[in-house]
């Protein structure tokens, strides 16, 4: 890993600096990738860029940036892309501190902020090698996320297009899974889309799959392969409800996607156990009725009452093993089955020692 501390001054690194909105943010001349295409908006309030410009003209230290070298020779912001926008758009006049803008400053404060040297880290390397640095360094300011980091190591013409599909504000991704309510959690903006459907593909190898297709010419495959995911949910699960938001639908994708479900009957089945009261877990319903593990649901447990209530009537007798027992040796059990109809009830509660309870159950 060759990484290289350079000090160079703020008229250098805003030189050339442009604003292409969703075509990204470049500057120092053109080869720095400020923003990169469909990266993470700009997230800094007034208050944080107006702090950061306060820095600059009170000569104060802002803290390290990170560029990363890429194949081509030019750079990408790692660390610091907040920090070099605001100081950018006060340089060309996109806003104003304590009412004046960089233009209204007197000859010496001008170049006062133009002179002012910036430390920065050129970081170049192998993919585990730098994935590795920007993990333990201390970077500051706006916190990168995990899908951030990777992004910053696997750069190329596949990335590129992914972001284009699945991180920026109304991207096609967010689209398609926010039709008839939003099946997917996270920001696009923050590579929270990104980061879900890459787990999904490769179960959960993501840095696997991004290191193999770095320098693929786009990433329909990936593409493709989410619109199918969403697809099968819509066919699957045509009648939606908020409880469908979140949930892991690529895993299920993969597990079900060649199994036929009749539509109508897990509809029936969903609206039955969205009313059971014993189902706490109303969101775990929809891998219930694919893979019928009932962990899924979190079955209303017995209340200490219902437990005290059992092994008195019981005389702490275990009925399986006829065994006397105290009740911290016992665990309660529903004697008709919750799947067959057993309400988390005292009447249907009976204590058993953990050895059979532990045996009828399968533990």
């Amino acid at each position: 890993m060759k990484i290289e501390m350079h000090s160079i001054p703020i008229k250098d690194v805003v030189k050339d600096y442009k604003d292409s909105a969703e075509e990204g943010v470049t500057a120092y001349g053109g080869i720095l990738d400020i923003r990169p295409k469909y990266q993470r908006e700009f997230v800094y309030k007034d208050k944080q860029r107006d702090e950061v410009i306060e820095t600059v003209k009170k000569q104060f230290p802002l803290n390290i940036m990170y560029w990363v070298k890429k194949p081509d020779g030019n750079f990408e912001v790692l660390d610091g892309q907040q920090r070099t926008i605001s100081i950018a758009q006060f340089i060309v006049g996109e806003f104003s501190i304590n009412e004046k803008y960089f233009h209204s400053l007197t000859k010496d404060e001008q170049e006062q902020i133009l002179n002012y040297e910036m430390m920065i880290y050129f970081c170049e390397g192998k993919e585990r090698e730098k994935l590795d640095w920007f993990r333990i360094v201390n970077i500051a300011g706006e916190k990168l996320t995990d899908q951030e980091l990777r992004n910053a190591v696997f750069t190329g013409p596949w990335l590129s297009d992914a972001k284009l599909h699945f991180s920026k504000p109304n991207c096609a991704a967010h689209s398609l899974a926010g039709d008839k309510g939003q099946l997917m959690k996270g920001s696009p903006i923050r590579q929270e889309l990104l980061e879900t459907v890459l787990s999904w593909i490769n179960n959960e190898n993501i840095k696997e799959y991004m290191s193999k297709h770095q320098h693929d010419n786009n990433a329909e495959e990936l593409w493709e392969y989410f619109q199918k995911v969403i697809e099968w949910v819509r066919d699957t699960f045509p009648n939606y409800r908020r409880e469908m938001k979140g949930i892991d639908w690529g895993v299920l994708y993969n597990k079900f996607k060649d199994k036929k479900f009749d539509p109508e009957k897990l509809e029936d089945e969903i609206s039955l156990l969205m009313e059971d009261e014993d189902v706490t877990n109303k969101k775990g319903i929809y891998s219930y009725v694919l893979n019928r593990k009932e962990k899924h649901l979190n079955i209303r447990a017995f209340s200490l009452n219902q437990k005290r209530e059992a092994y008195e009537r019981q005389k702490g007798i275990c009925p399986v093993c006829k065994e006397h027992f105290e009740i911290e040796e016992m665990e309660a059990d529903h004697i008709t089955p919750w799947h067959e109809g057993g309400k988390t009830s005292a009447e249907n509660c009976q204590m058993l020692c953990k050895e059979d309870n532990r045996r009828k159950s399968g533990k």
